[in-house]
């Protein structure tokens, strides 16, 4: 769906490449993990393969068609949540009819489903949003869009913990078989449970591109009491329910329930690969 072939990339006036030879291949029907530190380039890489930013050299092309040349009938397929961002001065129904004529698949069936879920109506003025009301908004015209790519840059900034479940919960029901999501973020607790697949960035270098299922059928994450760590922990941290451990999976082992954060933790100190 998505071929990042050897792209260079830095902005203008910096002497440092945010990337340098870097590709990647992304698939439909997938809900990706985008991780990595502050400055590794998360950010950059969804506007890139939206066009929004263009390589140096290299290409990226979505469904066969160069993002870079922002061409109707690939922008009709994506949409991008960025980080911050500032609402028409609107009201929510005049940014619908704005918005629906460009996107061929705009469901209003999705849309009040989706504001429903968030506890808002159709009937608010963008201009009187608080910061995380906003980003709801913007979620749910994102998902009303059906489009067959979508892009979240952070989207649980802004949201409180009532709000960031209800994010998952609406992510959840609204993913389609066709559409594939990346989601940029710190706050990997928000989404662990919503991933397929985990990318861990480090500038040009992809540090981890693995999905899940063979995360947690090669390792097991679990909480261990010092007299339990053996040569089968790969990774541990101290918690008040003991040691957080990333272990090798025996084969008589039942899966476990993945820990993102351990596991950026062990992938970004060079231990898992």
């Amino acid at each position: 769906m998505i071929e990042i072939s050897n792209i260079d990339f830095k902005y203008a006036g910096s002497v440092n490449k945010v990337f340098e030879g870097f590709s990647l291949n992304l698939e439909e029907n997938c809900i990706y993990g985008l991780l990595g530190k502050n400055g590794m380039g998360k950010s950059t890489l969804l506007y890139l393969i939206s066009g929004l930013l263009h390589p140096q050299s290299g290409s990226i092309t979505f469904d066969g068609i160069d993002t870079k040349l922002r061409r109707p009938e690939s922008l009709q397929e994506m949409f991008i949540v960025p980080e911050e961002y500032e609402m028409p001065k609107m009201s929510l129904r005049e940014c619908i009819k704005m918005n629906r004529c460009f996107y061929p698949r705009f469901s209003e069936e999705v849309l009040n489903k989706c504001l429903a879920d968030f506890e808002l109506s159709a009937d608010i003025d963008l201009k009187a949003l608080s910061m995380g009301q906003k980003k709801k908004v913007y979620m749910c015209l994102a998902l009303a869009a059906n489009t067959k790519l979508l892009l979240m840059d952070e989207p649980t900034n802004g949201l409180d913990i009532p709000s960031k479940s209800l994010f998952r919960k609406v992510i959840a029901n609204n993913m389609t078989e066709d559409r594939t999501l990346i989601i940029s973020t710190h706050q990997v607790h928000d989404v662990e449970s919503l991933l397929d697949h985990i990318l861990i960035l480090d500038n040009s270098k992809l540090l981890l591109n693995e999905s899940i299922a063979n995360i947690t059928e090669n390792y097991s994450f679990t909480f261990r009491q010092p007299s339990e760590m053996d040569e089968s922990v790969i990774y541990s941290e101290p918690s008040l329910q003991g040691n957080a451990v990333i272990a090798k999976r025996q084969e008589d082992e039942n899966e476990t329930q993945l820990n993102l954060e351990l596991l950026f933790n062990a992938v970004t100190k060079g231990l898992i690969k």
